[in-house]
């Protein structure tokens, strides 16, 4: 309770005692307010974050860029009050068992399906397991994120029972050419490389990006390594319509080391995956809309490897080829004053292979269960929702959502919500909503505990925050409080997947942002859950204080997180973990091109783990050099 206390105490004297510097520039304000306040995961077309009912944190590629990381998921953890995601190295997450970059937020998981990951309002998640791969959120091509920190089901379906993470990758908006690299070096041998080129010229554009990565990490039997491109074209076919075709593709090979004292040998994964994705959108004054077909794939590759003492190397490998084709359509109208409506549909044709080849021969192996060999399931979602300004200062949002599973049959989603704006620049926010979860393959097919009788997870949300920006938009603030009450949440129960898991969550959550003069920006935000039912890598609390200084051709950027009463195991053998990070990166503009940077990650040199038997490294260094022209 203490560290909690000096931590939020120190976030608010640090804020408190920059307020009274020089203000930024009227333009500056407006810039960061635009930016800020026009979001497109709440409604899928862009609105005013200030009319929307729900909450929804944007991290800019300014500050995705600020640590030089390779992946957003870390800076996702700093700047998102209520989100964890587990760790277990310097590079790589992995897949499988010991596998790790699962998102939790308000004790809602990821790795259980439960939230969704978007890539410009696109799914990521695959046909048999249900959830995407976090080694491929990477920031090269990345303009913002923006998480959606409640069910999002109304307009994205299944798998966004609890939230959502939309990653809004770049665009080229002027005539030109502009390109960049970036590489570094350091700590346990870890090399980090991406590069990036975007093109427009009159009505065609195009981004295209490529990145590598590789580490030993901090223990033996971990190298990670990792391939990724990006590209994307886009064609204005008029000033009304555009055209554009986008796909990414993430390839690693990595390794996992087993749970000390439990160290595993040959456990070996070979992971591709990748979208493809095509669309039209038309933009009007009074109405934009979009239709758009996408196709998620996936090979993998896994050595469930054995015991370092006394196990047996495997004579198999398993494989899967799973993938999640779909057709989205939306159209966003205002069709009398004050109001906006949106109207959509979804299909989604969810399919896959899972078997087990010979090691020796590459023969395919019969499996125990049969059903894994090939299966398909077919989604369809039709939904509305209207916000209406009543006055000025009110507006209410409801909309209701139809959605159809193969198996499990349909279900109704509804959502509703208020804002109100007492004054011009503060909005109180009232919201209501459902969220689901249909079974994945893996849980209704595949291994003993299978159960084709599952219904879909299902969950109720309530939320009231508070948001307000004062100095000229210089400060701006938030205070969330939410309460979740989920049932029929699938738990494994004698060798069998079953309906009868309960969560009971509630919690509090606040964030502030200062722009105080040319030199210096800081933002903080804490978090604190409550758990009738703990989950494991939920936190009790987590905040985070952060500072960027900037003077002539140097800059800094710092921030300290505090983790407490972090869930490593829960049940009979409950564990939790408490530990703080502080994080430190120093950039040098050598020439107007030509930037060096040095940065140090966990400098306290804490001992701690995120989870159970993955002990994190202790303080690591990388240096390296970005240049953009």
């Amino acid at each position: 309770m203490l560290q909690k206390l000096t931590l939020f105490l120190f976030s608010f004297c640090a804020v408190a005692s920059v307020m009274a510097a020089e203000p930024l520039s009227s333009d500056s304000i407006a810039y960061n307010r635009d930016i800020d306040d026009v979001v497109v995961t709440g409604t899928r077309g862009a609105a005013d974050i200030r009319h929307l009912p729900m909450t929804i944190s944007v991290v800019g590629e300014q500050k995705l860029n600020e640590h030089q990381r390779l992946n957003v998921l870390p800076t996702l953890m700093e700047q998102v009050p209520g989100l964890m995601v587990t760790s277990r190295g310097v590079m790589g997450y992995g897949v499988s068992t010991g596998g790790s970059g699962g998102m939790m937020l308000r004790g809602i998981s990821s790795g259980a399906g439960q939230m969704m990951v978007l890539v410009d309002g696109h799914p990521q998640y695959q046909g048999i397991y249900g959830h995407s791969i976090s080694d491929s959120y990477q920031t090269m091509m990345t303009q913002r994120v923006e998480v959606l920190r409640g069910p999002a089901s109304l307009l994205y379906g299944s798998n966004a029972m609890g939230g959502v993470v939309n990653i809004v990758t770049r665009g080229m908006h002027e005539d030109g050419v502009r390109s960049g690299l970036r590489l570094g070096a350091g700590s346990y041998g870890t090399l980090q490389a991406d590069a990036y080129n975007q093109t427009r010229s009159g009505r065609f554009s195009s981004t295209v990006a490529a990145q590598y990565g590789r580490s030993d990490n901090h223990r033996p039997n971990m190298v990670f390594e990792q391939y990724g491109g990006y590209v994307k074209l886009n064609y204005d076919l008029s000033s009304h319509w555009n055209i554009y075709a986008d796909a990414d593709v993430t390839h690693f090979n990595s390794s996992y080391p087993g749970a000390v004292g439990a160290e595993m040998l040959e456990a070996d994964q070979w992971i591709t995956r990748g979208v493809a994705n095509i669309g039209i959108e038309n933009h009007y004054a009074r109405t934009e809309g979009r239709i758009s077909a996408y196709d998620n794939f996936g090979r993998h590759k896994i050595n469930d490897g054995y015991r370092a003492e006394g196990g047996k190397p495997q004579s198999r490998y398993f494989r899967s080829k799973d993938a999640l084709a779909g057709l989205s359509w939306y159209q966003s109208a205002n069709l009398w004053t004050g109001s906006r409506l949106t109207v959509g549909a979804d299909y989604q044709h969810i399919y896959g292979r899972a078997y087990y080849t010979s090691r020796e021969t590459g023969e395919v192996l019969e499996t125990q269960n049969k059903q894994s060999a090939h299966v398909h399931n077919n989604e369809f979602g039709i939904y509305v929702d209207l916000r209406q300004d009543i006055f000025s200062w009110l507006t209410i949002d409801a909309g209701i959502r139809y959605d159809d599973h193969t198996i499990t049959g349909g279900e109704w989603i509804p959502q509703g919500g208020i804002v109100i704006r007492p004054t011009e620049t503060g909005e109180i926010k009232a919201m209501v909503s459902k969220g689901f979860r249909n079974p994945t393959m893996r849980e209704m097919y595949l291994y003993p505990p299978s159960n084709t009788d599952l219904e879909p997870e299902r969950l109720m949300s309530y939320e009231l925050s508070w948001r307000h920006r004062i100095l000229e938009g210089c400060l701006t603030y938030g205070l969330n409080l939410y309460y979740i009450k989920a049932d029929n949440i699938i738990q494994t129960i004698q060798r069998q997947n079953v309906n009868t898991g309960e969560l009971e969550n509630k919690g509090i959550e606040m964030e502030a942002t200062w722009l105080v003069g040319e030199h210096w920006s800081v933002n903080t935000n804490h978090s604190y859950l409550d758990m009738k039912n703990p989950v494991v890598a939920a936190p009790t609390y987590k905040g985070y204080f952060g500072a960027r200084f900037m003077q002539g051709k140097w800059s800094a950027s710092a921030g300290l997180q505090q983790v407490c009463g972090l869930y490593k195991a829960v049940g009979d053998n409950e564990e939790k973990e408490t530990f703080s990070l502080l994080n430190l990166t120093i950039d040098y503009q050598l020439a107007p091109t030509f930037k060096l940077w040095l940065k140090g990650d966990n400098l306290l040199a804490q001992q701690y783990e995120i989870n159970a038997g993955y002990p994190m490294p202790k303080a690591t260094f990388m240096a390296g050099f970005s240049l953009d022209f």
